[in-house]
């Protein structure tokens, strides 16, 4: 509470202000009502409690929450009579709460002592119905267009699909009633299956009988009725070595290596070639023969890149990254390098990185691999209008030196902090 009562704005006007030549911006991190909070302080708080940036801003959020939002709440942890994760769970749920409901919430547990987490849930439910009861409604909408049924396309080999769905109340129950009276009637037939069995396969009934119905419509001008299957296409990153295929480096079968006096001789056991690939994707590891089906599949287009080589260090001129740049320093750190982050390189999430020359291009800074380290958006910020600094040990290696000159190296394994606290 300390670092927070020093660490806070009150006011739009100091939300973006200038100290001392840095540009600094208050970050609510807590509900409504609750301060803002000094971007670039809470960005050093959370590197010296050894958290990531994500989960030490959401921990310090909910602090925050209980001090301002919720009083009884946080009395009763400073008094021990509540423990400090709960409090952070009740937090959780209402920091999306306005004023009002989160004071409601606080109140009602103030009065009634421990509850469960189901009825904590209906509390939070029953503040929003309210005192937002706008928000209510607006997500009971969106909740509907969550709606769904989803027949599983992979057959599994005694030929069965897997069917999910989430429907309405009314009509789930509808539909439950419907196949039990299918079930029940499979039964008085003669099907001596589990209840469980009949249900299943009275859903199959109930939908043949659907289609036998007039459900299509025809052409209005010619009276033709078109069915389209798009297609479909699959993309399968593979790593493999040139002997994968052949099975060895001269492209002879693996199997060659066999004493041609014996034919029934096994293969030897430690072959020259190289039998196992990788799928990037998944990334696990899989066999020759699997490669091969894949690439004798209908229709297949193979592309062949050349491993590219990580030391490799070729500048240009340019202030813009080429690609073939941009993909070594990728391969080489695969996240944000500033302490404690995780955001990927390669991010398919909206939240990829920057690339930062660590010497300013416009200082004679080269543009190439060796100067080049991948931030997200935020640290990146962090790095160019704070006191944040780093300095470049050895590729992929780099010691941080926060605002208050606490120290941390980040490489492949991880950020080490450097200072005793």
């Amino acid at each position: 509470m300390t670092w927070a009562n020093q660490h806070t704005v009150t006011t739009p006007e100091q939300a973006a202000t200038i100290i001392d030549g840095v540009i600094d911006t208050g970050v609510p991190i807590a509900g409504d009502g609750a301060p803002l909070v000094s971007e670039f302080a809470l960005m050093e708080l959370v590197a010296v409690l050894g958290r990531s940036p994500d989960g030490g801003r959401a921990y310090v959020g909910r602090i925050i929450e209980c001090a301002w939002r919720l009083p009884n709440i946080y009395s009763a942890v400073v008094e021990g009579r509540l423990a400090p994760w709960r409090a952070e769970r009740i937090a959780d749920l209402t920091r999306s709460l306005n004023a009002e409901a989160a004071a409601f919430v606080d109140r009602q547990l103030a009065a009634v002592g421990g509850v469960g987490w189901a009825q904590l849930d209906r509390l939070v439910t029953e503040a929003i119905l309210r005192f937002d009861p706008e928000r209510a409604e607006a997500e009971r909408q969106a909740a509907n267009e969550e709606l769904f049924v989803n027949v599983d396309r992979q057959v599994d080999q005694h030929g069965r699909v897997r069917i999910d769905a989430l429907v309405d109340a009314a009509d789930g129950h509808d539909f439950d009633q419907a196949v039990n009276r299918r079930a029940i009637q499979r039964g008085k037939l003669g099907d001596d299956s589990s209840l469980d069995v009949r249900r299943a396969r009275g859903v199959g009934d109930m939908a043949r009988q659907d289609l036998s119905l007039d459900l299509l419509f025809a052409d209005e001008e010619t009276g033709e009725v078109t069915v389209q299957s798009p297609g479909r296409k699959v993309v399968l990153n593979v790593h493999i070595t040139d002997t994968t295929i052949t099975g060895s480096r001269d492209g002879r079968s693996a199997t060659s290596s066999t004493n041609d006096e014996n034919p029934f001789a096994k293969p030897d056991a430690n072959p020259t070639g190289n039998p196992v690939g990788r799928w990037e994707d998944k990334q696990v590891p899989i066999s020759t023969a699997q490669i091969k089906e894949w690439l004798r599949a209908r229709d297949t287009t193979v592309i062949v890149r050349p491993v590219i080589d990580l030391a490799d260090c070729v500048p240009v001129d340019s202030y813009e990254i080429p690609d073939r740049i941009r993909r070594r320093v990728q391969l080489r750190d695969h996240a944000c390098r500033f302490p404690g982050c995780g955001v990927s390189t390669s991010s398919t999430t909206g939240r990829s990185c920057d690339l930062d020359h660590a010497q300013p291009h416009g200082q004679g800074g080269v543009t190439c691999p060796c100067n080049l380290v991948p931030l997200c958006r935020r640290h990146h910020r962090a790095k160019t209008h704070s006191r944040w600094r780093y300095a470049i040990v050895l590729p992929g290696h780099y010691l941080w030196t926060s605002p208050n000159g606490r120290h941390f190296l980040v490489g492949p394994d991880g950020t080490q902090a450097l200072d005793d606290y």
